[in-house]
């Protein structure tokens, strides 16, 4: 695992290095924004810093990096970045959490932090909870360099910014009057609990799970002994029932 204040400097990439600059012979980007990485995946941040990090051509610093909840409040704290980009499956309580305990400096109305959602995952309750819990927006890991660069300038100047097939249905969420309401229950589960439950629901072995997380068997066993805790279920049979029947399966 990397430092997590460690800002690699990898050269980006020739197409969204040229996307983003001006035309030939004006100089530097005037525009800048101070980035942090939260992912827990190395090998993707490396990918993401490669692809927008070449400050002098895409105008964005990546001036940190975090691999999970505890780092990320760390580091963001320590350098005050204009926009984090974020993962929603962090070890440690998620994006969420990250979210929850940076609140402090999302408000801060002289330096705000801006967060930007960037996750392979576009379950609609893993987009609506990181909106509720203050990011201004969410895109999917299909998203071009270009595109990416884009949305966190738009980010930083205040903009919401969602990956097309995510739009539609969180302004529904949002503005329709008959949106669900925030699932107490669920939101008692932290995420790696959350993804757990998804997987058994779908019938998944331990063995499976813990493959396809990077955890140990024992581990997703502790993870299923505290939903069943927190959702007051005996076993993993009527943790499938409650999970179909909210359509998280």
């Amino acid at each position: 695992m990397s430092d997590p204040t460690e800002a690699n400097g990898t050269a980006g990439t020739a197409g969204a290095g040229e996307a983003a600059q001006p035309a030939a012979g004006s100089g530097a980007r005037e525009r800048r924004v101070r980035v942090v990485l939260v992912d827990d995946h190395r090998m993707f941040r490396t990918g993401v810093q490669a692809e927008i990090g070449q400050t002098a051509e895409t105008g964005v610093e990546v001036v940190g990096e975090a691999a999970d909840v505890d780092q990320a409040v760390t580091v963001i704290t320590a350098t005050r970045p204009e926009v984090v980009l974020l993962d929603v499956h962090l070890p440690g309580g998620g994006g969420v959490e990250v979210l929850r305990r940076c609140a402090p400096l999302m408000s801060d109305t002289e330096r705000p932090v801006r967060f930007l959602a960037l996750s392979v995952s576009d379950a609609a309750e893993d987009v609506i909870g990181v909106i509720r819990g203050g990011a201004r927006g969410y895109v999917t890991k299909t998203i071009t360099g270009t595109d990416l660069i884009n949305s966190v300038f738009r980010v930083q100047e205040g903009d919401a910014v969602f990956s097309p097939r995510l739009a539609g249905f969180v302004l529904d969420a949002f503005a329709s009057t008959d949106a669900p309401p925030v699932d107490e229950d669920l939101d008692r589960l932290t995420q790696r609990e959350r993804e757990v439950l998804r997987l058994i629901a779908r019938g998944y072995a331990y063995k499976e799970i813990a493959k396809q997380l990077y955890i140990s068997v024992k581990t997703v066993e502790s993870h299923v002994s505290a939903v069943l805790r927190k959702l007051q279920l005996s076993n993993r049979h009527e943790l499938t029932r409650w999970a179909t029947a909210r359509r998280l399966v």
